[in-house]
């Protein structure tokens, strides 16, 4: 009789399985697609000035294969490079110097911005010197880039173009990250599908939706609408800035655009699972507003919906029950259909797209573990610089 209650209680959580992914199948945004790319533009008959902003703390490792990637942007307008050393011990002011000397192009000024005062994390403290160093030059655009991150020659020109001609004052591109150990295979394409799936790039564009979200790594900001928007005063506190700034921007009334990137790459690595497990435990929680009961039904949501589906399949052919089976396999095959367009986008092989509740379990455990982090008084984390979580702040104030 147990059993037979067991079964029967999967069957109807396999049910709502099924029901949640032809939801998110049909009326998510199409989060799944990933043919939202740069828009249609066309060249401004003037080009804009442009100031490109890079926080870096302890990036040595990684600028000789970013930043030479800015300094020989193609780009017919001005363009100047503030890089913004946020207390590296590894030589990053110095470096960044010596590869402007070596790579000949965009004009490069590199600034200190001292310890941040309470209230701020650490990258946005930078970002905040580096845009008071660019407002003299007084750019239309300002482009937020990470030290990590590759541009195609042809990357600002695109951005610009884009914006222009949509007249968008965010155009950010969710750079494409590193997949080349194991772990990176099987994690990275999933974060951004799960990134995708909470945000779906169709609504962001749309002018009546309420959407909103960018990809820190590359993000085009109309300097007008970051003053307009009190950027990044306006979310000092926030955890998840690249979000946190794009909420912002349309709640004062600008218009955003993000989709995924041809020509923009990190080249950070995540080779360790310990790598990557810090990469999303840094701020899963703050994502969840720490909030508990936020915590607690994420947990559950995962676990009907990622979860549930394999362990229906498993328990159906244990119990020769076929419905429990049926509906298992068929949110199975909803939720690998889902996850194929982004594992070709990364070009890996698809038979990982099966693997995905395995994934998902992963970052049910890292999500539990940020909020275990913050519990602890461990706050949030950039490069190394620890943050507790102002009492009365919001993570997109």
């Amino acid at each position: 009789m147990g059993q037979t209650a067991g079964v029967s209680a999967i069957v109807w959580s396999a049910a709502v399985s099924l029901a949640a992914w032809l939801w998110l199948l049909l009326l998510q945004g199409w989060f799944w697609r990933t043919d939202v790319r740069l828009p249609p533009s066309r060249d401004p008959d003037v080009w804009p000035d442009v100031c490109v902003v890079v926080p870096a703390r302890d990036e040595a490792a990684v600028l000789p294969a970013s930043l030479p990637s800015l300094l020989t942007q193609d780009y017919p307008g001005r363009a100047e490079i503030f890089l913004v050393d946020d207390g590296s011990t590894d030589g990053t002011a110095r470096l960044a110097r010596e590869l402007a000397e070596r790579h000949a192009g965009l004009p490069l000024t590199v600034g200190s911005p001292g310890e941040p005062p309470a209230g701020w994390t650490g990258k946005l403290w930078a970002v905040r010197h580096g845009m008071t160093l660019a407002g003299a030059r007084e750019p239309e655009y300002l482009l937020l880039t990470d030290a990590d991150i590759a541009h195609a020659p042809d990357s600002l020109r695109r951005l610009v173009a884009a914006a222009r001609t949509g007249g968008f004052d965010i155009v950010s591109q969710m750079a494409r990250l590193r997949v080349e150990s194991l772990w990176e295979r099987l994690v990275v394409p999933a974060f951004v599908y799960f990134f995708a799936q909470l945000y779906p790039f169709r609504r962001i564009a749309g002018p009546g939706s309420r959407t909103a979200a960018a990809a820190g790594g590359c993000v085009l900001l109309r300097a007008e609408a970051a003053e307009r928007a009190r950027i990044p005063d306006a979310v000092r506190h926030a955890v998840i800035d690249d979000v946190a700034v794009a909420r912002a921007v349309k709640r004062s009334g600008g218009r955003v655009w993000l989709g995924l990137a041809d020509g923009v790459d990190s080249v950070r690595p995540y080779p360790r699972l310990a790598d990557l497990w810090r990469m999303v435990s840094r701020s899963a929680y703050a994502q969840l507003r720490h909030n508990p009961a936020l915590l607690a039904g994420t947990v559950a949501g995962l676990a009907v919906v990622y979860l549930v589906p394999p362990v229906a399949v498993a328990a159906g052919a244990v119990a020769g029950n076929l419905p429990c089976a049926l509906l298992g396999a068929a949110a199975w095959l909803v939720m690998a259909g889902t996850y194929v367009p982004m594992l070709r986008y990364y070009q890996q092989p698809l038979w990982l797209a099966p693997l995905l509740p395995v994934t998902a379990f992963l970052y049910l455990l890292m999500t539990v573990d940020s909020a275990v982090q913050h519990r602890r008084g461990r706050g949030a984390a950039w490069k190394g610089r620890t943050y507790a979580r102002p009492g009365a702040a919001a993570e997109e104030a």
